[in-house]
């Protein structure tokens, strides 16, 4: 096939059909009258003024029967109680507040919607797989997304958003590009979806740039209680070349753990068959749960968008939950959701700051992230700068601006560092065959 297309949809499996946006906005509207505070904000008007907070919003889903992340809306208000305590942002208190997207279309325009009504000056540090429901809401607003999780589609494309990490995209490429050179046959597992469409392509691209062959691509139901059949089939294509490993590498979501369940099985007469994933389908607490040492993601590597949690350019981020949550179980340092909280309010702190006495409004925000704001992380990422010269759009990824990741691999039950420092993927994306 020849010429590009944009990448579709999001990047993990969806838990639900899409919902058009604009019935998305008109449901939500609706919805407006039940909410605790009135309809009619003026969009991007305030976060408050003068000595008033400084008030923001951080959803994800939680108590659900899927993915939940109750760690980033956790710690994004530890965070507001660490940085109030120390005075708060360029004088004032921070606000935040909290909302559950439920893992739904519906209820993720809805946690838009109650920004806009709100009227706070940015999203941050949020995941949502619905980002086609809740963005044409904050668009309108022109309240900006800072340091969404980086799985949908729409994270690396709106106007809003500022991402900072490159999702899943740069992972996928990242472990094609640092696994090819050393594995034999490479199986990817991934979700029989559009979203899972493109997981093989970026995963094709890291191969190819190291000179390996495209991937066996093995499709898989994306809610299989279990996966033994494909399991047998990712090792018999895995096992031909007397010299180099076969590596079977799954990226089928929150149901990697179940394909790991099924694979530990299968893989006992073919033991030397490694595997590798990507962060988001696996991190720390999914390898404690699974039995850390002794479970089936020991000996694994894994592409991650940050250094291992063990890392001393953590250390700020764990100053704050000693200090403020120490005892909050639902804060995980080494989850990089927290990770990626810490990181969106570093960038919104930053943009704040650029104000000066100026005006602090959503617009603001967004207009001083948009203008050449450079934000240094401390190391944890490149420094972030989102100019549109910096992203892809010749993929469709306009604002994919980090695309360097980290090599990690499973030892003693621990996710530690494989591979000193980052890799750019950047050029292996660039040349993604989308077509």
């Amino acid at each position: 096939m020849t010429g590009r297309r944009r990448i579709r949809s999001t990047f993990l499996p969806r838990l639900h059909p899409p919902v058009r946006a604009t019935a998305l906005a008109a449901t939500a509207l609706a919805a407006c009258a039940s909410l605790t505070v009135g309809c009619g904000v003026v969009p991007g008007a305030t976060g408050g003024s003068g000595d008033d907070p400084i008030k923001v919003m951080t959803w994800a889903p939680m108590n659900t029967g899927a993915t939940n992340k109750p760690g980033m809306p956790a710690f994004a208000q530890a965070y507001a109680r660490w940085i109030n305590s120390h005075g708060g942002i360029a004088g004032r208190k921070l606000s935040v507040l909290v909302c559950n997207d439920h893992n739904d279309a519906v209820s993720a325009a809805k946690c838009a919607q109650r920004a806009v009504d709100e009227g706070v000056v940015a999203v941050v540090g949020s995941y949502s797989q619905y980002g086609d429901a809740f963005f044409p809401t904050l668009e309108g607003a022109d309240i900006p997304y800072i340091g969404g999780y980086g799985i949908t589609n729409a994270e690396f494309d709106s106007v809003a958003s500022f991402p900072v990490n490159g999702g899943q995209p740069s992972l996928l490429a990242g472990l094609g590009k640092e696994l090819g050179g050393s594995c034999g046959p490479v199986a990817l597992v991934r979700p029989d979806s559009i979203a899972g469409d493109e997981l093989h392509v970026m995963l094709d691209s890291g191969l190819k740039a190291s000179g390996h062959a495209v991937a066996d691509d093995q499709l898989a139901a994306e809610d299989a209680t279990e996966y033994s059949a494909q399991s047998e089939r990712a090792l018999a294509r895995t096992t031909g070349d007397p010299v180099k490993k076969g590596c079977v590498l799954p990226a089928l979501g929150d149901r990697t753990s179940t394909f790991m369940d099924s694979f530990r099985r299968a893989r006992e007469d073919f033991p030397d068959v490694r595997t590798g994933t990507v962060l988001g389908s696996v991190d720390q607490t999914v390898i404690d749960a699974s039995g850390g040492t002794s479970g089936p993601y020991e000996g694994s590597y894994i592409t991650g968008w940050y250094p291992v949690v063990t890392d001393r350019r953590w250390d700020p981020m764990k100053k704050v939950i000693k200090e403020q949550a120490f005892d909050d179980n639902r804060i995980d340092p080494a989850d990089a959701g927290v990770q990626t909280t810490w990181l969106a309010y570093t960038v919104f702190k930053a943009a704040v700051d650029s104000l000066g006495n100026g005006e602090l409004t959503s617009t603001a925000v967004r207009k001083a992230l948009d203008d050449g704001l450079k934000v240094d992380t401390g190391g944890l990422t490149p420094t972030l700068d989102w100019d549109y010269k910096n992203g892809l759009g010749a993929i469709g990824l306009p604002r994919l601006v980090n695309t360097e990741v980290t090599l990690q691999a499973v030892r003693k039950g621990r996710l530690v560092a494989a591979r000193k420092g980052f890799t750019d993927v950047r050029e292996t994306l660039a040349n993604a065959d989308v077509s």
